[in-house]
């Protein structure tokens, strides 16, 4: 494949070319309605033309790695939290990171902010917009577009109480004796929430909680009004824009109401109001299912009504999906000491098309999701990491079915004490676990994020969880800044041990150009006991070897490249030496470059 130099930005669309598509979309979403509804996108473009920042730079590199935060979850004092954060960056992470996803910062009412009150504000306990235009100092800025659900504190609702415009007509009315039992459920609560209102007690949908009351996108002013939203987010400085729960956007009567043609229609608008208007904008995608159902979000569509069942494709939804196969499946395969259900998954992924990537992530401000394990591992594998789970303190949150059942939905505990041994109990090599852990999520393809309580080897929060009766709350804990600061400065803890170790991993991985996101990987065969993936080769031959024992014993190395000439140790700083005893420690790795012709 060709050197792996940065590819350029997203072509900025003519004004014909944005009408043609944009109309497109707008046809497959509301039909006879599209005119009407492309005329109001046009004026609200006309005004928003000007004050988006141009963008000329590459979509991604080796360098893109982001960390995953809440604005608050470093405290220190009166000081406004997100200067805390900032400070954070500029001192103990500077160079670290290519950019910060700062989860949502908006006034909200429940779920640590994805219950959103007013989207153009910034929360005042945390900041204000100059806060928030500042972290893009340190790279690319990520931002929640929380658009299929809002609080029921906001004044689109106390409109829709009053009946008054514009909220009258914002959500989604239902019969309650409606049949909604094929509906695809992310949660065990009721999908229909009684309301009072003027007009008597009316049932909306809610998908995740009563509070959380799902937005009517069959009324075009509520799409117009979140392109106006997304929009200034990017006007404010976002380079990423992050769809939260979109999966989930399109109702209609008698579907699962998940994955609908519409609301892939609706990602594609998004996308293309973005390449006309703001180039180098990336979209990623949050839709926590299986990894097949994940992928349709990069919007493979057909070049034109002619082409055959073999034509080739372009993507025209999402840049990066979230990987969400990833976490659980190395929680089973470090817990267990098999490698062998990582390696057929990450074998049978496809290539990636052109202009797109995984965004890959161990940990996040939710539980491990365990839907995409769908398929991948047998029913009594994934009991057994659940019930390993419960033994380390984690809790598991369950979904509805359409048979009346509950399954388990996620894993609530921090992604350390997810590690903390094996089936067979605790043990002393949970650092060693958890950095394997994180260590081979970064040689994976795609961008990598880290969540804020990786980097400090977070215990699970039991307290935040009686507190706020949450189950997510183990994993959100807030730091006091003087307790992370003594921790981090005082030898022999774990969380020093991580945050050190991570931080020069990133780092180095920062300057591997094998671990830009459009290089290739292979897998390599190994033992179960092993974990091996190939980046490249590049065009000059370079290539990378990353290589994992998975278990908490010494495990040989029999891999025959490692015979070849030229390979470099990038964690030793050295050339490989390939006299060495062929063993790997437990839970360590290897970073081995070969270039061919290079000097040894």
């Amino acid at each position: 494949m060709p050197q792996p130099t940065s590819p350029a930005p997203q072509t900025e669309l003519d004004e014909a070319a944005f009408i043609a598509r944009a109309k497109a979309r707008l046809e497959e979403i509301y039909g006879p309605r599209a005119d009407e509804v492309l005329r109001r996108l046009q004026r609200l473009i006309s005004h928003q033309r000007g004050a988006i920042p141009e963008r000329s730079r590459p979509l991604w590199s080796e360098r893109d790695q982001l960390l995953i935060t809440y604005g608050d979850l470093l405290l220190d004092g009166e000081r406004p939290p997100l200067q805390v954060l900032d400070e954070f960056l500029e001192t103990r992470l500077a160079g670290t990171f290519s950019g910060v996803h700062v989860l949502p910062f908006f006034p909200w009412s429940s779920d640590d902010g994805f219950s959103v009150i007013h989207y153009r504000e910034v929360n005042p306990s945390l900041g204000d917009w100059e806060d928030i235009r500042r972290l893009t100092r340190h790279g690319d800025l990520m931002v929640d577009l929380v658009i299929n659900h809002v609080s029921r504190e906001s004044l689109w609702f106390v409109d829709y109480l009053a009946g008054t415009q514009p909220g009258r007509d914002y959500f989604i009315e239902m019969d309650p004796n409606t049949d909604l039992s094929n509906v695809t459920r992310p949660r065990s609560s009721p999908l229909l929430v009684p309301v009072s209102t003027r007009r008597g007690t009316r049932y909306l949908w809610a998908t995740f909680s009563e509070d959380q009351i799902d937005l009517n996108f069959a009324n075009p002013d509520v799409l117009i009004e979140f392109i106006g939203i997304m929009l200034y987010y990017v006007e404010q400085g976002a380079r990423i824009i992050r769809l939260d729960a979109i999966a989930y956007l399109w109702k209609k009567i008698g579907t699962s109401c998940i994955h609908l043609p519409e609301t892939h229609a609706v990602v594609r608008l998004l996308r293309a109001v973005l390449d006309h208007l703001a180039p180098g904008t990336l979209l990623i995608t949050e839709t926590n299912v299986p990894h097949r159902e994940n992928m349709s979000y990069f919007g493979l569509e057909r070049l034109d009504d002619t082409t055959t069942s073999d034509a080739p494709t372009r993507p025209d939804e999402a840049h990066m999906i979230y990987q969400f196969t990833l976490p659980p499946l190395l929680v089973h395969t470090l817990t267990s000491g098999d490698a062998t259900a990582l390696e057929a998954w990450a074998r049978s992924l496809p290539a990636l098309p052109p202009g797109c990537t995984y965004f890959n992530f161990t940990a996040s401000h939710d539980g491990i999701g365990v839907r995409a394990l769908e398929g991948l591992l047998p029913p009594h594998e994934i009991d057994a990491m659940l019930d390993l789970m419960h033994r380390f303190g984690g809790y598991v949150s369950m979904k509805a079915n359409a048979d009346g059942k509950d399954t388990p939905y996620e894993v609530n505990i921090t992604y350390f004490d997810a590690l903390r041994g094996t089936r067979r109990g605790a043990d002393p090599w949970q650092v060693e676990r958890f950095l394997c852990s994180q260590h081979l999520m970064l040689a994976l393809q795609g961008v990598p994020g880290i969540y804020f309580h990786c980097l400090t080897a977070t215990l699970n929060d039991h307290e935040g969880v009686e507190r706020s009766g949450q189950l997510r709350t183990i994993n959100r804990r807030r730091w006091q800044k003087e307790a992370l600061d003594e921790l981090l400065d005082s030898r022999n803890t774990p969380t020093r041990e991580v945050f050190m170790a991570l931080r020069r991993r990133l780092k180095l991985r920062a300057q591997e150009p094998c671990f830009h996101p459009q290089v290739e990987q292979h897998i390599v065969d190994t033992p179960p006991t092993l974990f091996a993936v190939q980046r490249g080769p590049l065009a000059d031959g370079r290539r990378l070897l990353a290589v994992y024992n998975v278990t908490d014993k010494r495990q040989p190395l029999p891999l025959p490249d490692l015979d070849e000439d030229g390979w470099y140790d990038l964690l030793a700083d050295a050339p490989w030496d390939a006299q060495a005893p062929r063993e790997l420690r437990p839970y360590r790795s290897l970073w081995l470059v070969q270039r061919p012709g290079a000097p040894t």
